[in-house]
């Protein structure tokens, strides 16, 4: 697989409180390859948007290869901004995190962070996805 979009939301019901996690992965001609929204327990929704990640790459991993290009997009301009370094990362738990997304990306050929509004249809999409699982 020469590309993969995913798109990313962690959702939680007081913060902390009862989280959950969705994503969705596109082939490169934005057909859908694999979404999933999954109740977490508790915790933040920075801590949420992370673990959505961190899921969503691994599960990225069994559709790629080395040559596979990532476009990561997430709503949460936390995240993507402590990603792509802009953000300093001040708490540890959230350093932890990131650590595990930068690892998990080091297989691929490129992956790129990129912030869009919570408006966007995709994101829209995935917390719906992530709402759905913690009405269930």
């Amino acid at each position: 697989m020469e590309e993969l979009i995913i798109y990313t939301d962690g959702a939680s019901r007081g913060n902390p409180g009862q989280a959950s996690i969705a994503f969705m992965i596109l082939k490169g001609d934005g057909s859908l390859l694999y979404e999933k929204g999954e109740k977490i327990g508790l915790d933040t929704n920075n801590v949420a948007e992370y673990k959505a990640l961190i899921k969503a790459l691994e599960v990225a991993a069994h559709y790629s290869d080395s040559e596979t290009r990532i476009t990561c997009f997430s709503d949460s301009k936390l995240m993507v901004s402590q990603l792509n370094g802009d953000f300093k990362i001040k708490k540890p738990h959230l350093k932890k995190l990131n650590e595990m997304v930068k690892e998990l990306a080091k297989p691929f050929k490129s992956i790129e962070f990129r912030n869009v509004p919570r408006e966007d249809k995709n994101i829209s999409h995935v917390d719906m996805l992530g709402n759905m699982a913690l009405d269930s």
